[in-house]
């Protein structure tokens, strides 16, 4: 689906979008720390955020902005997460988008604003308005990787795809980058995800889009049971692309649809990436809550660091989510090797479990045989760089 030749273009790849990412002294480390994009053409703009209560003070903005239905740009930082900082960090995030705006000769309501890093801590604001305005003057169809760079922090590489698909006769194009690697645990948001797309598409159509595909993909996905309180998807639209306008769930929302859900592994320290396949429950929220239980589970994640079989943790965590079920009847297998079924332990080959578990990629499936319903849920394994990353992550 994506196309790796137009991966590096990321945000930039849609029709009339730039972007770039530079160094404003955010961050300790030096790094580039201010992200931008920006669309030539007014988008419309659809957005999800992060259920932390304790929401960072650019959500707050950007949830304004995404209530107006149309957005120009988006500004972000990584080295301060601007949260916990009263009214000052309100200020501070909508003088990012003042800034901006001003720069981009756009109106500030029109500017998603946001941030990563260290909680508590208020920004730099002398900074950040040097940063901006650099970031504006290096604005390109060359961007994204910048941008991507721009806007990490413990991550171990920065994300990006982009993709084509063709509606109405014309070439829709989409792009996007992302950063999340720790902290990540539904419900929306888990990360900073940023989605251009040049498609022309109803902007309450696009949302409603975003909502659904966010519950089964984002909210789908843990590393370590932690919700940040900054998080956020937002996706522009520009247009751009001249289909007809997509104003109903025809043929070419379902494609449209289809494309945005491929948009979206890198988890803090991980050495593997796990996918839990939990199949004949009786309802999706009851699947999805004992996909989670084990996905959050720190034995098993340990177990899987330590490639060790050890099902037991499995059963476990699903015994213990809160969901009824009957032990007699599941069975769980580790890359299609039965490994408790009827109660009790299944005799493997241990020479084939261990190809399994050297792998990067590990399938767990967990079949409950109570109903027709079913979840997948993605995580990673839990290893000692883990622990190293968040030890020091302020100092």
């Amino acid at each position: 689906m994506f196309n790796e030749k137009h991966k590096a273009a990321g945000v930039a790849y849609p029709q009339g979008f730039k972007a770039a990412g530079v160094r404003a002294g955010i961050k300790k480390s030096g790094n580039l720390d201010v992200a931008l994009i920006y669309t030539e053409k007014v988008a419309v703009v659809a957005g999800v955020f992060t259920q932390n209560q304790v929401a960072a003070a650019p959500v707050h903005v950007s949830k304004v902005v995404v209530g107006t239905g149309l957005a120009h740009a988006i500004v972000a930082n990584a080295g301060c997460a601007n949260a916990c900082t009263g009214e000052q960090g309100l200020h501070d995030a909508e003088k990012m988008a003042e800034i901006a705006a001003q720069e981009l000769n756009c109106r500030a309501d029109d500017v998603i604003v946001a941030s990563t890093g260290v909680i508590g801590v208020n920004l730099d604001m002398a900074k950040m308005e040097s940063g901006i305005k650099n970031a504006v003057k290096e604005l390109s169809k060359d961007g994204s990787v910048n941008a991507g760079n721009a806007i990490i922090t413990t991550d171990t590489y920065s994300k990006a795809c982009a993709t084509e698909i063709e509606i109405g006769g014309k070439e829709v194009r989409l792009g996007a980058i992302a950063k999340g690697s720790g902290m990540i645990m539904p419900n929306m948001a888990t990360m900073l995800c940023f989605i251009t797309t040049d498609v022309d598409i109803d902007q309450k159509l696009l949302q409603e889009a975003l909502s659904e595909i966010t519950e089964i993909s984002f909210n789908m996905l843990t590393v370590d049971g932690d919700t940040s309180t900054n998080d956020m998807v937002v996706v522009l639209a520009n247009g751009a692309a001249g289909n007809v306008k997509i104003t109903e769930k025809n043929a070419d929302y379902v494609k449209f649809y289809a494309a945005l859900k491929e948009m979206w592994a890198d988890g803090e320290g991980a050495t593997k990436f796990i996918t839990i396949n939990v199949s004949g429950a009786q309802n999706f929220a009851d699947a999805k809550k004992i996909g989670m239980a084990v996905a959050n589970s720190s034995l098993v994640k340990t177990a899987l660091f330590g490639e060790d079989a050890n099902w037991g943790r499995v059963i476990c965590a699903v015994g213990y989510s809160g969901v009824k079920i009957n032990p007699d009847k599941i069975i769980i297998k580790y890359g299609g090797i039965p490994v408790y079924a009827n109660g009790i332990g299944v005799k493997f080959n241990a020479e084939d479990m261990k190809k399994v578990l050297a792998a990067k990629d590990i399938i767990l499936d967990i079949e409950l045989e109570m109903g027709a319903a079913d979840a997948t849920i993605w995580t990673c394994d839990t290893s000692f760089l883990y622990i190293k990353i968040n030890a020091d992550y302020t100092t």
